[in-house]
């Protein structure tokens, strides 16, 4: 196996991953693990073979309002509209995300792109690329699900929208202090 990772460093003033059991109930926390799907989606949007490992850190929660219109319309006289309400959100602050590539030539095509958690408006920059040992990797601070369902203690995280819907399983590792971030030398 391989000792070796090729690892970038994204950083960002906030991000939201609406969790997959949300409803619109006023009250909605960012989910602070990224599901098979995202990590899918940022493999597609890098362009890369693989992201063999993903760590997530942030700084806390902001609660930010958030206006929101109900899915159907109401028809009155010669108009067309739709409900309004307020929402609550718990948006992640600086969140800082690690990357695993098995190449460096993955990680410097990487490093030179933006990613997004799942909204447009979450954008992350790289900030540093470099080699980790596993073990260097395993000591960073954060949540990563590791996927799977054979793992002890596995739940269902969603469905995966890149395998007809297939229900997705991990088990969530919390290494260190995940919402007090340290930036790795990398």
């Amino acid at each position: 196996m391989q000792e070796e990772y090729y690892v970038v460093r994204y950083s960002g003033p906030f991000g939201f991953i609406k969790p997959w059991t949300a409803v619109r109930d006023g009250e909605t926390y960012s989910q602070q693990f990224l599901t098979p799907s995202i990590v899918e989606g940022l493999r597609q949007k890098l362009e890369v073979t693989a992201v063999l490992r993903h760590r997530l850190a942030h700084q806390g929660f902001s609660r930010q309002m958030e206006q929101i219109q109900s899915a159907g319309w109401r028809k009155t006289r010669k108009q067309m509209s739709r409900e309004q309400s307020i929402l609550y959100r718990g948006v992640m602050l600086n969140p800082t995300l690690y990357l695993a590539f098995g190449t460096e030539a993955e990680a410097l095509w990487a490093a030179e792109q933006h990613v997004c958690l799942c909204r447009n408006e979450d954008v992350l920059l790289p900030t540093m690329v470099g080699e980790m040992t596993r073990e260097a990797y395993d000591q960073v601070d954060g949540f990563e699900l590791r996927f799977g369902r054979e793992q002890p203690g596995s739940f269902m995280v969603g469905y995966n929208r890149f395998e007809g819907d297939a229900p997705m399983y991990g088990t969530l590792t919390i290494t260190g202090n995940p919402t007090e971030v340290i930036s790795y030398e990398l």
